[in-house]
């Protein structure tokens, strides 16, 4: 074989091959970049999705102080807001410290206080310091 004919042949052989080459690199390349955006999300320190619990603590001391000292006269909506941001801040600290809680299932009323008082309890015996 000539060169002229060889070389018409490697041409031939791009132009066949490029368009398969490219669809493929198209393909490949979502794969690639995100692979690099995993190696990258691998360097970065975890950023922790729920709150320390010293935090908790803290605004469970807050929101305690602050229901015992609610005036007289404060309106039902008030006490009642304060008392189920109180509720809500005692259930996040039972799942941070694995401690069993129904306080969000109960309505309230006196099985909703008994399991409040039950709680406090056991997150004092767990260590969490509210009053």
């Amino acid at each position: 074989m000539d060169s002229h004919v060889l070389g018409n042949v490697l041409i031939y052989a791009v132009l066949v091959v490029m368009p398969s080459a490219v669809v493929a690199l198209l393909f490949a390349l979502p794969k690639f970049f995100g692979a690099l955006r995993d190696l990258r999300d691998r360097r970065r320190p975890p950023v922790p999705v729920k709150p320390p619990i010293e935090r908790l603590a803290a605004d469970l001391r807050r929101v305690d102080k602050a229901i015992r000292e609610l005036p007289d006269g404060t309106s039902i909506v008030r006490r009642r807001g304060t008392q189920q941001a109180y509720d809500a801040l005692l259930c996040q600290a039972c799942d941070a410290l694995c401690v069993p809680a129904e306080l969000d299932k109960l309505p309230d009323g006196l099985d909703r206080e008994l399991e409040r008082a039950r709680v406090e309890v056991e997150l004092q015996r767990a260590g969490l310091v509210i009053r």
